[in-house]
């Protein structure tokens, strides 16, 4: 009896060791997929899809694929107007399940490590969107029935929405800094806005420096998070010249002595033209209390820039490289969404990012005092 079972054992640790590690395999069964239709394999390089492979449905909605990558890395699954994600290694064994007639794009995924730790992370988001979805069905159905109060629904949903949404944040962050060794942790980092959770984001950074050096996604992220750190509350601004609405240079030493709010916008940027208001107001309130500002705008064409400082009364200092997201002065700020602003000290250092109306004001009135 000991014989068989040791005979059993070894059976099982021979066919283990035949197990194929180099490819990594995907057998998946969605829902409503239509036989013959085709479901492809993407890889992720620099936030682009790369196509890797495709293949059809069966009658039964099977497919599998089978690839090989130098190490672990996301790969996307696509189908129709779907998509879903998905982390591999070769040796892995991966098994994912969907309804391609789900619009939260929910989504099981199983046999492997990551894979297992990507399924807990779409638990936990799945919770909220059901939730943020049945808000969102509300919403639909009370402006249906009265169209003309859609703005009073809002308002009455809108803590409830919110409520939501920032749970789900604060649960997807929570994921993240719990698995810092699993690359689902670094995707669930990377669901989050940057603008609300830059801090987060450095300091996330700085616990993986050391992971995933062979990823290009996470050397990318860490390049980045090294560049926005320096721009961080607390931080020298980082010095620049650019050239002036009337053509001549500009830098940011010139303001010093002074508090001075680099206001980053473009004419055609609607959240920047709806802050405006609240931009002049500042203005004018604490101009005569050693505080001004310097516009930079993203804007390529320079009447459609020069027309929207006169419509806006926007009457500081304005310059701009005139390249969009490619200026190299926004690149120096990590501008990767507008409108977007800093508040330089006397002294030069960072004291204050994206205050906007209100808490504007309120920053203002307690400094400049």
């Amino acid at each position: 009896m000991m014989k068989r079972i040791g005979y059993v054992v070894m059976l099982c640790i021979a066919f283990a060791a035949c197990k194929d590690k180099s490819n990594f395999t995907v057998e998946g069964t969605f829902k409503n997929a239509a036989a013959g239709s085709k479901v492809y394999l993407f890889g992720l390089q620099k936030d682009q899809a790369k196509p890797l492979d495709s293949t059809v449905f069966s009658d039964k909605g099977e497919f599998k694929f089978s690839h090989s990558t130098p190490a672990v890395d996301f790969f996307r699954i696509s189908a129709g107007h779907s998509e879903y994600m998905i982390i591999a290694k070769n040796g892995d064994q991966i098994k994912i399940e969907a309804d391609l007639a789900d619009k939260n794009l929910s989504y099981s995924i199983s046999g492997a490590a990551e894979a297992d730790k990507l399924e807990e992370l779409n638990k936990t988001k799945n919770q909220y969107m059901v939730k943020i979805g049945e808000i969102q069905h509300k919403f639909d159905e009370a402006v249906t029935a009265q169209p003309d109060k859609r703005d009073v629904i809002m308002e009455q949903m809108r803590p409830a929405y919110t409520q939501e949404i920032n749970g789900l944040n604060t649960a997807v962050l929570k994921f993240a800094q719990n698995n810092t060794s699993s690359l689902a942790g670094f995707y669930a980092v990377n669901l989050l806005n940057p603008a609300e959770y830059e801090k987060e984001l450095v300091d996330y950074a700085a616990k993986i420096k050391s992971s995933f050096n062979d990823n290009a996604a996470v050397t990318e992220f860490l390049v980045r998070m090294a560049k926005l750190k320096s721009v961080q509350v607390g931080q020298p601004a980082p010095e620049f010249t650019i050239n002036s609405v009337e053509g001549k240079p500009v830098k940011l030493s010139d303001f010093k002595g002074k508090y001075v709010m680099l206001d980053f916008w473009a004419s055609w940027c609607m959240p920047c033209r709806q802050e405006n208001p609240n931009v002049v107001k500042a203005y004018h309130t604490y101009k005569d209390k050693n505080f001004t500002i310097l516009g930079i705008s993203l804007d390529k064409d320079a009447e459609a820039w020069k027309k929207a400082i006169a419509a806006d009364n926007l009457t500081w200092a304005h310059a701009s490289d005139l390249r969009d997201f490619e200026s190299p002065t926004a690149m120096l700020y990590s501008i990767d969404a507008i409108p977007s602003s800093f508040i330089v000290d006397p002294n030069g250092k960072i004291v204050a990012k994206n205050l906007r109306g209100a808490e504007l004001d309120a920053f203002l009135n307690k400094t400049l005092r």
